[in-house]
């Protein structure tokens, strides 16, 4: 992505290639993951000292930081699986095949490359007890877990596998699985109990020539729309000069643009 000043506006030049990138990318057994990681790149950091080889992108580990220091879940909550390589992913696949079955595997492990693990922002978390099951950890509705849960949305991240929703997810119901998508497109599918792919298919009735989802908090206006990727290689917005966003692409037809403005 590109940018050129031009007096008050400046240029936004999306390229194609970027649909695959960013915190709102889809990734179900429809839409696979295009980028990989690893986990000596920068954009990756383990989660907390105490658990060194567990990984998420960076920002998402900062938000998780602050998320359990406002629940007071430091020590009674802990990460259990993050960033994945396909490698491991695939043989996490293979090794539950073996000893679960195919008809558990379908429903609590993704296919290898359709893994949100993959991305580097999802974590799976679980109630610091003994003996945790790393497909299918212990959290629940309740107590520190349920605060985890109630305050997760404020800082950038969804319980991704709801009940209820299976049949559009294609994943069985995953109390231990949460997803960092930011805010505060967080806050919007907590309040409308989207799964994300109903949002994102929501976000395409907000393109950038038409009527924009507005969200407003006390001091901030916060402006979302999609932009819809054509056949050509590179496409092109205008933002106002002074005006902080963020792009991310959906993985698979476009971009999702967010933008703040401080309320007067």
């Amino acid at each position: 992505m590109k940018t050129n000043i031009r007096e008050s506006i400046k240029t936004i030049v999306l390229s194609k290639q970027d649909i695959y990138k960013g915190n709102l990318i889809l990734v179900n057994k429809n839409f696979p993951l295009k980028q990989q990681h690893s986990n000596s790149s920068e954009s990756l950091i383990s989660v907390s000292s105490q658990h060194p080889d567990i990984f998420l992108q960076k920002t998402a580990v900062n938000m998780l930081t602050q998320l359990m220091i406002a629940c007071k879940g430091e020590n009674q909550i802990v990460p259990v699986s993050g960033y994945r390589s396909l490698g491991e992913q695939q043989q996490i696949f293979k090794d539950s095949l073996s000893e679960n079955g195919e008809a558990f595997t379908l429903k609590y492990v993704a296919y290898p490359n359709h893994s949100e693990h993959q991305s580097g922002l999802a974590i799976d978390v679980a109630e610091n007890k003994e003996n945790i099951d790393f497909i299918r950890p212990f959290f629940p509705y309740d107590g520190i877990c349920q605060s985890f849960r109630m305050k997760a949305a404020r800082y950038g991240f969804i319980e991704r596998y709801q009940k209820g929703k299976e049949a559009i997810i294609g994943i069985s119901h995953e109390p231990w699985h949460f997803r960092y998508i930011g805010f505060p497109h967080s806050e919007i599918i907590q309040e409308n109990d989207y799964t994300l792919e109903e949002y994102i298919d929501f976000l395409r009735a907000f393109p950038y020539d038409g009527k924009h989802l507005l969200f407003e908090n006390i001091d901030q206006q916060i402006e979302i729309f999609y932009v819809k990727a054509t056949d050509e290689p590179q496409n092109t917005i205008f933002l106002a000069e002074d005006v902080p966003y963020q792009v991310s692409g959906n993985n698979n037809d476009g971009f999702i643009i967010t933008v703040w403005r401080i309320k007067l």
